[in-house]
């Protein structure tokens, strides 16, 4: 054998060497990635859409699970029983949703600037609080749902507040703006199968532009006062009401009670007649007698001091001196003057 022949199967040697140790190289980073890529865990609050191939295949509930390794199946995990949010006309720091709120001032100066039925402006910020309650619609209906929803809610919003005045979206219709917006948001994304349920839309701020701020805050104060004069005003007359009441039920019972008192004393009166006219029907000579006696053993001692003379007196002047103490019936003398 020659050097050169020596040489060359050297080379080859050297060669398969390496290409075993790629081998076993490459056969190791297969049983890692597999190993690796063959369980998945879904959080409580979760459920797990696997894909194989990028279709869907099956949605898991939380725990841990197998799936086909080597990124054949692919897990997507979509929190169904966690209460989301997305914010419209402010942020809130630290979400951790990137479709939570607009990061950019000037986007969000956008969003909640709003025109009203009356042609005025108003500063809208509010809230849309939701769940998924189908993971597969709500990946594979639309293609980015979060933001659908972002656009969706905005357009309902300023289509509601434009069917009000601004006083209306700034102070009592606030609630009733609430309720129609959640429901045609809900219509909306059902029509889009976009596998969302919305629990609630909150208005969080109300108010106008800065520049007539001050303007609208001294109007809205004088609307303060007036409902207050016009409470106070009720007030007094609820209380004048209740009192003028008052009087008339106290008149109105105690014309009743004066009115019973009579009927039960003419009653009493009656009955004591009947039993008198009883009596007088069976003696009436006896009746008349007795009537006689009670009525003066009744009326006599009204009289006070009483004299009786006999039909044969001649003079009073001595029954009257009985009592000397009575100095008054004592005729006063007659002064005479030239």
């Amino acid at each position: 054998m020659t050097n050169e022949q020596f040489k060359r199967l050297k080379e080859i040697i050297k060669s398969f060497k390496k290409w075993k140790l790629f081998k076993i190289i490459f056969l190791l980073i297969s049983i890692i990635i597999g190993v690796s890529t063959l369980f998945y865990t879904i959080p409580s609050e979760s459920v797990g859409v696997v894909m194989r191939f990028g279709e869907y295949s099956s949605t898991t509930d939380p725990g841990l699970h197998l799936k086909v390794p080597f990124f054949i199946d692919q897990v997507e995990k979509v929190p169904v029983r966690r209460q989301l949010k997305q914010e419209f006309g402010f942020g809130t720091a630290g979400a951790t949703n990137y479709y939570q709120y607009s990061r950019n001032p000037n986007t969000q100066e956008a969003e909640k600037s709003m025109v009203t039925g009356d042609s005025n402006v108003a500063l809208v910020e509010w809230v849309v609080q939701f769940k998924v309650k189908d993971p597969k619609d709500y990946l594979f209906k639309v293609r980015w749902p979060d933001k659908t929803l972002r656009d969706a809610s905005e357009s309902i919003m300023r289509e509601v507040v434009g069917d009000r005045t601004v006083d209306e979206v700034i102070t009592f219709g606030r609630q009733e703006i609430e309720i129609e917006a959640k429901t045609k948001l809900q219509s909306l994304i059902d029509k889009y199968e976009m596998g969302i349920a919305i629990d609630l839309i909150q208005l969080k701020g109300v108010n106008a532009p800065r520049e007539v701020q001050a303007s609208f805050n001294e109007v809205e104060s004088a609307k303060q006062e007036l409902e207050q004069s016009k409470n106070k005003a009720t007030g007094q007359k609820l209380s004048a009401l209740k009192e003028a009441q008052g009087k008339a039920d106290k008149l109105i019972l105690e014309a009743e009670g004066y009115a019973s008192q009579r009927i039960n004393e003419a009653e009493g009166d009656v009955a004591r007649f009947n039993a008198l006219l009883e009596e007088y029907i069976k003696a009436p000579e006896v009746t008349k007698q007795r009537i006689y006696l009670e009525t003066m053993a009744e009326t006599i001692p009204k009289l006070g001091r009483k004299i009786i003379l006999d039909d044969e007196a001649q003079q009073l002047l001595p029954f009257l001196q009985i009592d000397p103490s009575i100095n008054s019936l004592k005729p006063k003398p007659i002064r005479r003057t030239n």
